[in-house]
């Protein structure tokens, strides 16, 4: 099993590891809901260097990643990051990716553990020689943590990096922490304000427990893979493997935003724009109006459309926050409506639950 270069730091504090995606990787510390609760009210510190670093570097790179990815790759600032997605020819997500634009002809792009090594052959396959890039496998090399919550501003700031005072959403920028250069980026999947940071494999350990011992005054925590679940559920954040997978499509996760259907072309545009006109399923967030705790693969069905299931959920939790069970699930257009009633079965009790409008989280981010 893989181990990233934390793996010691999390025995240390006590970590509860769990095979994820192929790595041994903490669950959670102090627990699943007190870390939450950190995140939320002050912030935590959470290992991501399991994920997949990809830089791709060029005069070609930029219009490279305009044909593989379905956002517009050219509305790029040097400094700026998107969210996008890699399709297949049918239209299908291959992964869900976040880009940063380091330099005139560099990118980043981060791609989910499992999927590093199929994303990789895939840019690899399609690349020409024409295309004038290169592509490069940077996880090894380099560790990512991610700092999130209300506190993690100060927290960076309290360490040396600057730019955190500054840099707005979805932006980056080249910092030194540890003594070694940093790209410091303002993304995350919890809905806080937050924090990434991709830096030196070697000085990981340095920099984990540097943010720690700033962060002890403020109530940061290290936080695991639980409390991370829970956090983007509440934002209706999409996850691969569970809510998203090459048999959906982004139109079917309500991901249409990151479609860029005004590009020249980029693989799985076809299948994009026949889909548009005859999308037969739609991933919805719902709400339970009993207490209950829906889970991944569980039965959805119709008051109307008897015990047949309609759908199924991907994601499912109780909602710390809203003290009700919350979950994202695939079903018929013709039930995605907010306000339509469903039935979610729940180990064969039935629990009323109503389509809502995502984010089941809606506090306003910081500037």
């Amino acid at each position: 099993m893989a181990r990233t270069p934390l793996y010691e730091a999390h025995v240390a504090a006590g970590g509860r590891l769990v095979d994820f995606a192929g790595w041994d990787m903490p669950i959670q510390y102090s627990g699943v809901i007190d870390e939450y609760q950190s995140v939320r009210t002050r912030a935590g510190l959470f290992d991501v260097s399991h994920m997949g670093r990809l830089l791709v570097v060029g005069p070609g790179a930029r219009d490279f990643l305009n044909r593989l990815t379905t956002n517009e790759v050219g509305g790029l600032a040097v400094g700026q990051a998107q969210y996008s997605m890699v399709c297949n020819e049918q239209g299908g997500i291959k992964d869900d990716i976040f880009i940063y634009r380091t330099s005139d002809d560099a990118y980043t792009v981060c791609v989910n553990a499992s999927n590093r090594q199929k994303i990789l052959d895939w840019f690899q396959a399609h690349r020409k020689a024409s295309d004038g890039c290169a592509i490069t496998d940077r996880s090894g090399e380099l560790a990512q943590l991610a700092v999130q919550g209300p506190a993690s501003r100060a927290l960076l700031e309290s360490t040396g990096l600057r730019a955190a005072e500054t840099l707005k959403l979805r932006h980056c920028a080249e910092e030194t922490v540890a003594g070694q250069p940093c790209l410091l980026a303002r993304t995350g999947y919890t809905g806080e304000l937050g924090y990434e940071l991709y830096f030196p494999a070697d000085v990981a350990r340095a920099v984990w427990d540097l943010l720690l011992k700033q962060g002890s005054a403020l109530g940061v925590k290290p936080a695991g893979l639980g409390a991370r679940d829970l956090l983007r559920l509440e934002m209706a954040y999409l996850l691969y493997g569970n809510d998203i997978e090459e048999d959906t499509s982004p139109l079917e996760a309500n991901a249409g935003w990151v479609v860029a259907m005004d590009k020249t072309d980029f693989v799985g545009k076809a299948a994009l724009s026949a889909q548009q006109s005859h999308l037969s399923r739609r991933l919805i967030a719902f709400e339970l109006l009993e207490r209950g705790v829906p889970r991944h693969g569980f039965p959805i069905r119709s008051p109307q459309a008897g015990e047949a299931p309609i759908g199924h959920v991907t994601s499912g939790n109780l909602s710390p926050l809203l003290q009700k069970g919350i979950g994202l699930g695939y079903v018929p257009v013709g039930y995605a409506a907010p306000g339509t009633s469903l039935i979610i079965d729940i180990r064969g009790k039935a629990f009323p639950a109503v389509v809502v409008k995502p984010p089941f989280y809606k506090q306003k981010r910081s500037s």
